[in-house]
């Protein structure tokens, strides 16, 4: 699939030089790409596109609900225009021989993802999508935004600052006449509102990922629709083949291109698979190395616990010792103070025993005398 893409981009750009040799197309008809996938309905306001149609300046391309078109442009751009949208390519300038340009899209609804061309890679800073809210600057990347009723979200995809593949980092400066923000990591995610300054960059949750993901599902990205079949897909390439000849293009120029670009796409190919190995291998050397750290923690963690346990029974058998020491100690204290209280209270009584019978005694030794004194008294008397 990725081939015939290629090869119908190629064809783009050897009919526009074919165009400006032969002169025959007017400014109202300038050609600016052609149409790679499509997928449901999609339209222009006068005819119905499919696979290998032409794309002009000024027109606008509709897509219905579960629909979808990817348009290949000149310079080798892509604009993917997902489904319920409404996309008009104002500005197309472009140079072949030194890639100069400039690009000017505008989005009135729905959605529309950009990965930049040649335009771009030569000078970053000319392709522009204008939405209701204002403007998207592409400095030679890939993006993504939505334009619902009052709002835009703008997706930066990549590539990022550290690619493998040596790309020039990607960025959308996001704007309006009340301030700009500035996406330079790749997806991260800003909002602009009418009548308010683009909001900030945010890294993007999931669930705006699948927003973004679900505007695109209905036309997989570089893919031709799954109704196509092997003879249409020919029957296609014959067609464009037919219109390269009347344009006076010869055979072998054509198989040149074509090579050169399967050839890149080989390699690009390579380095991506290259890019995704590595990664791959990195994340598994990551995993494995936390494993092995979980591993180490969770041994020393357990010879912790053990330690603390061994340390924990000793304290306690310890403390239960010292316990049963103080308790023995404090047992024994208390019989002793018991006794001593019970000698105490022992030699008490017989104190007081002793007293009282010692005060009864002279009680009763003054009652005899008072007796005898009293009866001498009487005996006296007689």
């Amino acid at each position: 699939m990725k081939k015939l893409l290629l090869l119908i981009s190629s064809i783009c750009i050897l009919l526009f030089n074919g165009v400006n040799a032969s002169e025959t197309l007017s400014i109202e008809k300038q050609l600016v790409g052609i149409v790679g996938a499509a997928s449901g309905v999609v339209k222009t306001e006068t005819r119905e596109l499919k696979p290998g149609d032409k794309i002009y300046l000024n027109e606008t391309i509709f897509s219905g609900a579960g629909s979808g078109t990817q348009i290949l442009l000149l310079d080798q751009s892509t604009f993917t225009i997902g489904e319920d949208s409404e996309v008009v390519m104002d500005t197309f300038v472009y140079d072949p021989a030194t890639n100069e340009g400039k690009i000017v899209a505008s989005v009135k609804q729905g959605s529309l993802k950009v990965i930049s061309g040649l335009i771009s890679k030569n000078n970053p800073d000319n392709l522009t999508v204008e939405v209701p809210e204002g403007t998207l600057g592409s400095r030679g990347t890939e993006f993504q935004t939505i334009v619902s009723q009052g709002k835009t979200d703008t997706l930066l995809i990549g590539p990022g600052k550290n690619n493998t593949l040596g790309m020039r980092p990607g960025a959308v400066l996001v704007g309006n006449s009340l301030g700009q923000t500035l996406l330079d990591n790749p997806y991260s995610v800003a909002s602009m509102t009418k009548g308010k300054a683009p909001g900030q960059a945010k890294k993007i949750t999931k669930n705006q990922l699948k927003k973004f993901n679900k505007k695109m599902k209905s036309l997989k990205m570089a893919k031709l629709s799954p109704n196509e079949t092997k003879s249409e897909r020919k029957e296609l390439r014959k067609t464009l083949k037919k219109e390269l000849k009347a344009l006076g293009l010869e055979k072998e120029v054509i198989k040149t291109v074509i090579r050169e670009n399967i050839q890149k796409d080989k390699e690009k190919k390579v380095a991506i698979k290259q890019e995704r190995k590595e990664k791959k291998k990195a994340k598994a050397d990551k995993k494995k190395a936390e494993k092995k750290k979980a591993n180490a923690n969770n041994k020393k963690n357990k010879k912790k616990k053990v330690v603390k346990k061994k340390s924990t029974k000793k304290k306690k058998a310890v403390k239960k010792k010292s316990t049963k020491k103080k308790k023995a100690v404090k047992k024994k204290s208390t019989k002793k103070k018991k006794a001593v209280k019970k000698k105490v209270a022992k030699k008490k009584k017989a104190v007081k025993k002793k007293k009282i019978a010692k005060k009864k005694k002279i009680v009763k030794k003054k009652k005899a005398a008072k007796k005898k004194k009293a009866k001498n008294k009487r005996k006296k008397k007689k």
